[in-house]
């Protein structure tokens, strides 16, 4: 399952450079992340009642061409690779002039929160990757 995010850069998210500071990006994926998640029928809130959630163990990102103030960016999603308690989504970051910004790679554990330790990929997660 492919999800599509947009947002708008703020002021916030501009450094002393004048362009989107590397760090926004992170959260940018993140948010586009959530994102996935709420598509794939399971909410914030539902990962709380389970008392399971994700966690990063990797993430590579590479940030191609800079966005500025007042970009319209639009965030793409996709599942990549899906192991036991581990899975990988690919990012890639537009803006609106269909220009290839960034793209990232990103490997999430499964995890149970009272347990503190990693779990199988939960279905409404894995049947996206078939």
């Amino acid at each position: 399952m492919e999800t599509i995010f947009t947002l708008q850069t703020r002021k916030e998210d501009i450094d002393q450079l004048g362009h989107v500071n590397n760090c926004k990006y992170v959260k940018f994926l993140e948010d586009a992340r959530v994102n996935w998640y709420e598509n794939c029928g399971i909410s914030l809130k539902d990962f709380q009642e389970m008392r399971i959630g994700t966690v990063v163990l990797k993430m590579e990102v590479m940030y191609r061409k800079e966005a500025k103030l007042g970009d319209h960016l639009k965030i793409i999603t996709r599942p990549d690779y899906l192991g036991n308690t581990s899975f990988v989504l690919k990012q890639d970051i537009y803006n609106q002039f269909d220009e290839h910004l960034t793209d990232a790679k990103v490997t999430m554990v499964m995890f149970d929160t009272l347990l503190r330790k990693g779990i199988k990929v939960i279905d409404q997660i894995a049947q996206n990757f078939r």
